[in-house]
């Protein structure tokens, strides 16, 4: 790949990254749980070609499992301490020969996020931790309800919060994070009674969904509010919160759910 095809792939991902250009239907990000830093640098060359080349083998993997949706995953931060092995995931579908991601990306460091449509390159285009994707296949039954939604996300529309806490509690309706925004989608597309984010956390809670609790300090839970706009506690019920204990959706919880329901199959780790 030539340096000028790499630079088109930079300014190109940049208007991508712009809200305007890429509204979904619903019409960026925080390191942490999901996004891109909004930095004024731009991306080294260097991490223009591991991203790319992370996104060709995550493709070539794709292509030859046969699967038209997925759910792919990247480690963008360090989240060892936590006992997580990502910290992102977005929906993956065939479109034609193409494969397409959705997914929620917070607004640089601010409390808002939007739904955003991406190619695999512009996916993996980051500073991550580890160059790493992790992704399971949905059962046959799960991508054939997934995917039309996926292609045309207006029907679910109703499923995304702009208001946004990368802890965001499960279990309530204040904020969205990006994984969450993710598995509640899963919830409608699979037969939750109603387009609304309670009834997918209904069937999300029916059919045995787990968050990942989080042993969070008082320091820490203070010193994350006073300093990130997109950090919240306050939709955590008292009794976790005031303990330390943070439930929230993370990437190893969902793909522990989907293999654990038979709703996906075993992991693929691309490098």
């Amino acid at each position: 790949m030539s340096f000028e095809t790499c630079m088109g792939r930079v300014r190109g991902v940049r208007r991508v990254l712009g809200a305007a250009l890429l509204a979904l239907a619903w019409a960026g990000s925080q390191p942490a749980w999901a996004g891109r830093a909004c930095e004024a640098q731009p991306l080294k060359l260097s991490a223009v070609t591991s991203g790319l080349a992370l996104a060709e083998r995550t493709v070539k993997q794709l292509d030859a499992s046969g699967a038209k949706v997925v759910v792919l995953a990247r480690a963008g931060q360090n989240l060892r301490e936590y006992g997580l092995r990502y910290s992102h995931l977005g929906l993956a579908y065939k479109d034609g020969d193409t494969w397409r991601v959705l997914h929620k990306l917070n607004q640089c460091g601010t409390d808002k996020a939007s739904v955003y449509r991406e190619g695999i390159g512009d996916f993996f285009l980051d500073t991550p931790f580890e160059y790493l994707a992790g992704i399971v296949p949905l059962s046959p039954d799960a991508q054939q309800k997934l995917w039309p939604l996926l292609k045309n996300p207006a029907p679910v529309a109703g499923i995304h919060t702009r208001a946004y806490s990368m802890v965001a509690y499960p279990w309530s309706q204040t904020y969205q994070q990006s994984n969450q925004w993710a598995v509640e989608t899963i919830a409608v597309a699979m037969g939750a009674d109603q387009i609304s984010r309670e009834s997918a956390q209904d069937w999300l809670k029916a059919h045995d969904y787990a968050p990942t609790e989080l042993h969070l300090s008082t320091l820490t839970r203070l010193g994350a509010r006073m300093t990130a706009a997109n950090v919240s506690f306050d939709d955590h019920p008292g009794y976790l919160r005031f303990t330390g204990r943070i439930r929230t959706a993370t990437v190893d919880s969902v793909f522990a759910w989907l293999q654990r329901t038979g709703l996906g199959g075993a992991e693929w780790v691309v490098r």
